[in-house]
This record gives C-alpha cells, structure tokens and sequence, in this order.
C-alpha cells in the first residue's frame, strides 16, 4: 500500500515508524509532517483542515490508506468527505468525532448508555454557573466543550479558582467558541489512566493501558499540558480491571455510536480515573493519545498496516492483536514557557542516537535550518526508552536525553512515578 499520515506531531512520528514496519506498506507519505518525520516519510506541503487538498493529493499519487491522526480533521468531516468519493481512511466520521468535539456532548451520551462517569451540569451563562458552584463542594472541575489542545480543564480548589476558570472561559473567551458551553463536575478522586482501542464499527481491539502525566510540573503540579510523558503497560491494572473497561466502558460506547448511525472506524481512547467503586471516564478522545501513542505502539507486535486496513474496511473480527514483552516509556522535552507562550527557534543538538533500538526520537515540533535542527514548538521531542521492564525503559530514555540539549529545554524527570501503586477499587 501506498499509505498518507494525515497530522505534524509525535504521535504522527511514531505512526510513520510502526508503519516503516509493515509488510504490506510500499511508501508512506505524511502531511504536513515535520523534519523527523521526514527522516522515514515523504512529507507534503498540506495543512490537515485542507481536505480538499488532501483528497486531491490521495487522488493524484495513488493513495490506498489514509490515517488521520490529530483531532481537528476528524470534527471537520474528513472522513465522511473521503467515504464519498470511496476513498479509504482510517478514523471515524464526523457525527462520531462529536465525542471529542463537544465534551457537553459526550457527557450526555455517557448519561444515556449508562457509562460510568462524574456527575456534571452544562452552562452557557455566567451568573447561573457562577451560582451552582458557590453552594458546590470543592474541588471541582470546569471543562470547555469544544476543542482546546488538551488545556480546557480545570481543576479548582476553591470558590475563587472555580470563578475565575468560568469568568476566563464564559466571558473572557480565552478559548473562543470551545468555551461558550461548559461543564462542572464533580472531582474523581484516583489514578488516572489511559486506555485506548481500535474499532472497526462494531468490533474492538483492547490496547495495552497507559499513563500519561499532563501536568508540566514534577509530582502532578502545575497547569495542564498536551502531555508531559507517559508509560505502558500500566502494573497496577489488574486483568478484572481490563474486562469491566471493555465490557462497561467501550463497548456500551460502539455500540451507542453505531446505534445512533455514527460510523466508528479507528481509535476510541478512554481517559479513566480509577475510583474507589471502580473505573470513570474522564474523557474520551477519538484518536491516538500523545503522547500516550509513542509508549504503547512500541510494545505494538502486530503488523500496524494490516490493523489499519482491517479497520477501515470495518473487518476487525478476524484480526489477533499481539504485544511485545517489556515496557516503554516517553519523556517529553519541551520548550521554555510551555504550556504558555513557548521559546522556539532555538538550536537543538544530540540527536545522534535516533535510531538506537532502545530508544526512539519521535519529532513533535522541529525543523531543519540548513544542517541544524531546531524547536518549533512547545512540545519539541518524545524520547521513548524500550526495555524489559519500566525501571530500564526509563533509564534508556533518561540515557539519551543527557545527550539532547537546546536552550531552555524542559522536561520532567519523575515519568512513572506512580508505576507500583497498588490500586483497590470495588464494583468491578
């Protein structure tokens, strides 16, 4: 197959490699790409809301599979545009993408399919919101409807935290129209984890669980990023565990959408807190996680290529997942001022160890400047260490990043931490 990677970040990166991998992929294409990703792929000149452009660059040059990585695209219809002109692509279609698209949405279709999750209310207006949290229970969590590159939540302390996150979203529009509903809810109290599976429409394949850090700071402080790190499997996540998400969580969601007539082809990922009475969904997303994606598919033995296809033409129950022994881990590095206003343009040195068997590089925001890499990005590389166990996957990827340096490169070094809690949860 001649196959096109529709997005420009790591998660698109790490794709591209599995990809490289397959046996029944001739050349892969990715647009817009990024310089890393240039290494392994041919990348081209195409933003990923242009699907006009995409369609007409799959038409020309003989494309047998697209696979949409980031979100936008998805909540733009790209799909439903492709299956009308009978193009294969790998993701689900635009009434589906609403489950990331609106979180209003996807809370009141977890209400309806009975899939566990916080209570919530929606407000549009201030002064009603404003009144519902002054007799709330805190902390409580603000989160925009639409869009917002994973930094629309809000976890307040306090009354005051609480008023400003919804003066900041409902009136001074900091996210623009993802901001004009919110919800409040309720503060699960656990571990969050991350869950995500491929679905044909009516059949899904599990992955293996991962845990990502969205906080910049080391220990879980500090405001939410896109994704600091992550690691798979996750230890503490026992096998009962595993079946409830399936049987309660994933599939009652399959099932719903397909109920509903809104086509899923593609990844379903669940964002979950692990309760004292058991598994809740956070949030789902529609699409790989990042950088969640690097950790899991480099466990990932099973030929990706023909995942994707079997997917897409909705033809995943014959199709045996299998996983490779061991553990991965990711460590973001990041620019200065990330999550806000990040420094790019700096000069990046190191990357000689790219193709190292124990750790890969995978570019989510650099270029080239004549022989030089440099940031172009908040979220700049994700190291992810390959080993048999965390301990020495961590230590792979921590061993490389001595290595990388750029001017005010950030990045935590307490990834997996959380790693040998011992979690109890009842009702599973």
């Amino acid at each position: 197959m001649n196959v096109l990677v529709v997005g420009a970040g790591g998660r698109e990166h790490t794709i591209c490699w599995k990809l490289k991998h397959s046996q029944i992929v001739k050349k892969i294409f990715c647009a817009p790409g990024n310089a890393g990703i240039g290494l392994i792929a041919q990348t081209v000149n195409i933003k990923v809301n242009d699907i006009s452009g995409l369609i007409n660059f799959v038409k020309k040059n003989r494309i047998d599979l697209t696979v949409v990585g980031p979100e936008l695209p998805l909540t733009l219809g790209i799909v439903d545009e492709f299956r009308k002109r009978k193009l294969r692509i790998f993701g689900p279609t635009k009434a589906a993408a609403e489950l990331e698209g609106s979180k209003v949405f996807a809370k009141e279709f977890m209400r309806k399919y009975h899939i566990p999750t916080a209570p919530f209310q929606v407000f549009s207006e201030f002064p009603d919101a404003i009144s519902f949290v002054k007799s709330a229970a805190m902390p409580i969590v603000i989160k925009a409807d639409g869009l917002a590159a994973g930094k629309g939540v809000i976890v307040a302390k306090t009354f005051d935290e609480a008023a400003d996150a919804i003066e900041r979203m409902l009136l001074k529009k900091e996210f623009g129209k993802a901001g004009e509903k919110i919800i409040v809810e309720t503060c699960l109290q656990g571990q969050e984890i991350s869950v995500m599976a491929f679905s044909d429409g009516k059949n899904i394949r599990v992955m293996l669980p991962s845990q990502d850090h969205k906080q910049i700071g080391e220990g879980d402080t500090g405001p939410n990023t896109g994704g600091m790190g992550a690691y798979c499997p996750v230890k503490f996540i026992d096998d009962s565990t595993m079946e409830f998400v399936s049987e309660h969580i994933l599939e009652p969601t399959i099932a719903g959408l397909e109920r509903e007539g809104r086509l899923y082809r593609g990844v379903l990922y669940a964002g979950l807190m692990l309760t004292e009475s058991g598994p809740k969904v956070l949030e789902f997303n529609c699409r790989f996680g990042d950088p969640e994606t690097q950790a899991v598919l480099a466990l990932l033995k099973t030929d990706i290529g023909r995942i994707f296809s079997a997917t897409a033409e909705g033809n995943l129950s014959g199709t045996k997942i299998e996983w490779f022994p061991g553990s991965a881990a990711c460590v973001i590095l990041a620019s200065k001022g990330y999550p806000g206003k990040a420094e790019t343009g700096k000069r990046i040195t190191g990357l000689r160890n790219y193709t190292d068997k124990k750790c890969q590089l995978f570019h989510s925001g650099t270029r080239k400047e004549g022989k030089n890499w440099v940031a172009s990005g908040g979220r700049v590389l994700g190291v992810t260490g390959i080993n048999h166990d965390l301990k020495s996957a961590l230590g792979s990827a921590y061993d490389v990043i001595n290595s990388i340096k750029f001017d005010g490169m950030y990045y935590r070094n307490d990834i997996g931490f959380k790693a040998n809690l011992q979690i109890k949860t009842v009702g599973i």
